[in-house]
C-alpha cells in the first residue's frame, strides 16, 4: 500500500507537469485551431531563461521573469511570423511552427552549447517533506504540484467566469460578431498565443532542475504534449488534465511493478505455445511492462483514437 502511495504522488508529479506543457498548446489550439510544434521549444526556452536568471537574480526571480519573456517571444511569434502564414492554411502552420522549431534549438545550442546546464531548485526547497515506507517524497515535488494545480484552477476561472474568458470563446466560434462588437480580434489571438507559450515557459522552469536542461528536453517532451491532448481531446482544458494524469499515472506504475508480458496476454486468454519458433513472438512473451511503459501512452493514444477520435472530451475530430 505504501509503494503505491508514492507511484501515485510520482505519477500526480509527471501527470501535472505535462498537463503544465500541454495546457498551452490546448489554449491555443482552441483559440485558434494552431498545432504548434515549437510548443515544447519554448517549453526549453523557460527552462534555459530561468537558469540564466537564477545565475544572478536567484531561482524565485526566475520563475517570475522567465515565463513572461517566453510569452513575450511567443506573442511576437505570432503576430510577426504565424499570423502572416495562417491565411494559407494549416498545412504552412505546421510548417512553419516545425522550422520554428528547429531555429530555436540551434539558437539554444549556440548560446548556451551542448552540454546540460547546472540549474538546480531552490535551496529553501531542498528537503525532505515527508517519507512513506522509507521512500522520500522532496519538498519541490509537492511544490511541482500546487504550481500545476493552481496554474489549472486560475485558468478555469479566467475562461469561465471572467469577461476577457467569455470574449477569448466568442472571438473563437465568432470572430467577425465579436470584432463588430469592437475587440481586436487579432490582438486577442496574439495574447492567447502569448499566455499559451508563457504556460510552457512556466513548465520549462520548474520542470529544469527535476528534468535536466540541457538542448534536447523540448525533443523529449516534443511528441508526448500532442499524444496528451489528442487523448485528452483537442481544445479541452479538463481533457488535457485527464489524460496528463492518466499517462503520467500509467507510466509510473508501469515501471514501478515488474509485470511480464506473458502474464498479461495468459490472462486475457491467449495460451503460450510450447514451442516458439519465431524469435518476435519470443521477444513479445519475454516482455515486461518497464521495458514498454514508454511506448504505452502511445497505445492508449491508437485505441482513444479507434474508438473515440475527438478524444475523451474534445469537441473538435482529430
Amino acid at each position: 500500500m505504501d509503494l503505491v502511495l508514492v507511484n501515485l504522488i510520482d505519477g500526480l508529479v509527471t501527470g501535472l507537469l505535462l498537463f503544465m506543457l500541454s495546457a498551452g498548446l490546448t489554449l491555443i489550439f482552441s483559440m485558434m485551431g494552431v498545432l504548434n510544434f515549437a510548443h515544447a521549444s519554448f517549453y526549453m526556452l523557460g527552462a534555459y531563461f530561468a537558469y540564466q536568471i537564477s545565475i544572478y537574480l536567484g531561482f524565485w526571480m526566475g520563475l517570475l521573469i522567465a515565463p513572461p519573456l517566453v510569452g513575450l517571444l511567443g506573442a511576437g511569434v505570432e503576430r510577426y511570423g504565424l499570423r502572416r502564414v495562417h491565411q494559407y492554411g494549416h498545412v504552412p502552420e505546421l510548417i512553419f511552427t516545425f522550422g520554428l522549431a528547429l531555429l530555436i534549438e540551434e539558437v539554444v545550442q549556440f548560446i548556451w552549447g551542448r552540454n546540460a546546464m547546472p540549474y538546480m531548485e531552490p535551496e529553501i526547497l531542498q528537503f525532505t517533506a515527508f517519507s512513506i515506507a522509507g521512500n522520500s517524497i522532496p519538498a519541490y515535488k509537492i511544490f511541482m504540484i500546487f504550481t500545476s494545480v493552481a496554474i489549472f484552477i486560475a485558468l478555469l476561472f479566467v475562461l469561465t467566469r471572467t469577461r476577457v474568458g467569455m470574449i477569448i470563446q466568442a472571438a473563437l466560434s465568432y470572430p467577425r460578431t465579436v470584432e463588430a462588437l469592437g475587440h481586436n480580434v487579432p490582438l486577442v489571438f496574439m495574447g492567447v498565443f502569448g499566455v499559451g507559450t508563457a504556460l510552457a515557459g512556466v513548465a520549462g522552469v520548474i520542470a529544469g532542475p527535476v528534468l535536466t536542461t540541457f538542448p534536447g528536453m523540448a525533443v523529449v517532451l516534443g511528441s508526448i504534449v500532442f499524444v496528451t491532448i489528442v487523448i485528452g481531446g483537442l481544445g479541452s482544458l479538463w481533457g488535457a488534465l485527464v489524460a496528463s494524469l492518466l499517462i503520467g499515472w500509467l507510466t509510473t506504475f508501469a515501471k514501478a511493478y515488474n509485470i511480464r508480458m506473458e502474464d498479461i496476454l495468459t490472462g486475457v486468454g491467449f495460451t503460450k505455445p510450447e514451442v516458439i519458433w519465431d524469435s518476435m513472438w519470443q521477444d513479445l512473451w519475454s516482455l515486461t511492462s518497464p521495458q514498454i511503459a514508454d511506448i504505452l501512452p502511445y497505445l492508449l493514444m491508437v485505441l482513444i483514437l479507434v474508438f473515440r477520435p475527438y478524444g475523451l472530451f474534445g469537441k473538435r475530430d482529430v
